[in-house]
């Protein structure tokens, strides 16, 4: 059985339709933070359950819903997801971390360092200097994890 999160971060107070349509059939939906808006979460929480955590352009009353960081345990994995890599002030591998999600740097990258999987999508919302605008999907499989970088741009 396979068990896929969407990964989706620095919307910036914008849902894009392609984002819709990539997440409209995972089981799960992590945001990175930096949501912008107080209607995307409800959004996307129409696709499917939703952990999120507050970025740095989050503020105002509506933002405070949402923690800095976040462990959730989905399909037998631990996730820890918190907005800026940077600041990660947990010894991962200690608190039996399987997958560490940010976002931040609008950069999409994925790697793996000591067993550890790192996912950042990139961001989902408005262009930032010349980066793509991506999200994630990552497939939970009885043989290991398939993180993968979506790109939403068209033609």
């Amino acid at each position: 059985m396979i068990f896929t999160i969407g990964i989706i971060s620095d919307t910036h107070g914008l849902l894009r339709p392609e984002a819709l349509r990539m997440l409209a059939h995972v089981d799960h939906i992590i945001h990175g933070g930096d949501i912008g808006d107080p209607e995307i979460i409800p959004a996307l929480r129409r696709i499917a359950p939703v952990t999120a955590i507050r970025g740095n352009v989050d503020t105002g009353a509506w933002a405070t819903a949402f923690a800095d960081t976040e462990f959730v345990q989905l399909a037998g994995r631990l996730f820890y997801v918190l907005h800026d890599l940077k600041t990660l002030q947990i010894d991962p591998v200690a608190k039996g971390i399987d997958v560490i999600v940010s976002g931040h740097s609008h950069v999409p990258k994925i790697n793996t360092e000591n067993g550890l999987l790192y996912v950042n999508p990139g961001s989902a919302g408005r262009r930032r200097f010349n980066l793509p605008i991506t999200l994630a999907s990552l497939e939970v499989k009885p043989d290991g994890l398939k993180p993968i970088i979506h790109d939403l741009e068209v033609g």
